[in-house]
């Protein structure tokens, strides 16, 4: 089974999980921005979490399919489409050979990510096949993905033939009579809230910008990639000047540089940062972030450790039986 682009889009690169364990080489991690997408997009097609799936930014990008392939997508909604027809998001769609997937308005979120049964067969570079677009390693070709590209993948794991009573026919495709219930991604121009907690350098901000971190409004900039998110709003500034010794940091740092506009930290951050470190992001809240595009309004609200935590685990919890309800689906077929 193979697709070949049509047209390449803003930014689409084959990601998975990440690159872990290479940090103290100053590798960085990189990986799906949107882990929670990443994972059931994953499971909806019957693969495990290690595949790699394509993580598409914003829309304009279109792939032919050479032949039938069971196919699904998850994240924000970018309006997938063939031959005119919107293809639901969020559970398994069996795509026809000569096919065209098309992403078009985007209408919530940013990234999609679309994921093949069976997963596409590239190369792992240090146990991961993420493309790292600095270094150009990982994915296809340690690149972003262009017209003309054809990427290949593994035997399906789904039966490309099931009883039509479990499948809705749309011509062009196929697609289960049921859905998992996707996120609560925000649309253009809506406000997020981001759930923080205090940082390692916190206390050495003055108290005017203690009190605009968690009362002011902040703006996502055209800055932003998958490196960080550039915000603009109120100047956060230090007590007193001080210089700092590089540390590491972690996905969802938010870090201040000199001209007082904080960056928060995301898939592809450097794995050591010397900036004044005001607030860490609540791992449940990273999805959320990773869907936000220029221009989107964030305000962040403090949280404990202990909340934190106990909100991940919840999450954890609610996303395994989820796995489990999506593995019996499938075994019905």
């Amino acid at each position: 089974m193979s697709i070949t682009v049509i047209k390449p889009g803003l930014l689409v690169t084959l990601q998975d999980a990440g690159r872990r364990g290479y940090s103290r080489y100053g590798i960085i991690m990189a990986g799906a921005m949107d882990n929670y997408a990443y994972r059931i997009v994953n499971r909806l097609v019957g693969n495990e979490d290690e595949r790699a799936v394509l993580e598409i930014t914003w829309s304009g990008f279109a792939v032919e399919f050479h032949s039938d392939r069971w196919v699904a997508i998850t994240g924000g909604d970018l309006s997938p489409s063939i031959e005119g027809v919107k293809v639901p998001m969020w559970r398994p769609v069996l795509i026809k050979a000569g096919r065209v997937l098309r992403f078009q308005q985007l209408v919530t979120g940013c990234r999609a990510y679309m994921a093949v049964s069976g997963g596409f067969d590239v190369c792992q570079v240090m146990g991961s096949s993420s493309t790292y677009l600095r270094a150009r390693i990982g994915g296809f070709e340690g690149r972003p993905l262009k017209k003309g590209d054809t990427l290949h993948a593994h035997p399906s794991r789904l039966p490309l033939v099931s009883s039509k009573r479990y499948l809705d026919d749309y011509g062009g495709f196929l697609t289960v009579k049921w859905a998992v219930s996707a996120e609560g991604y925000p649309g253009p121009g809506q406000e997020a809230v981001i759930r923080v907690l205090k940082g390692r350098q916190y206390d050495d901000f003055d108290e005017g910008s203690k009190q605009a971190l968690l009362g002011e409004r902040f703006t996502v900039t055209p800055q932003s990639d998958r490196m960080g998110y550039r915000l603009s709003g109120p100047l956060l500034q230090l007590s007193h000047a001080k210089e700092y010794i590089s540390e590491p940091v972690a996905l969802g740092t938010v870090q201040v540089p000199a001209d007082g506009q904080p960056i928060i930290l995301m898939a592809d951050r450097q794995t050591l940062g010397g900036y004044p470190k005001i607030a860490q992001v609540a791992t449940i809240d990273i999805s959320l972030i990773a869907q936000l595009s220029p221009g989107a309004a964030i305000r962040f609200a403090e949280i404990s450790l202990a909340d934190a935590e106990q909100l991940y685990m919840a999450h954890v919890r609610e996303l395994r039986m989820l796995e489990t309800m999506i593995k019996l689906k499938l075994k019905e077929w």
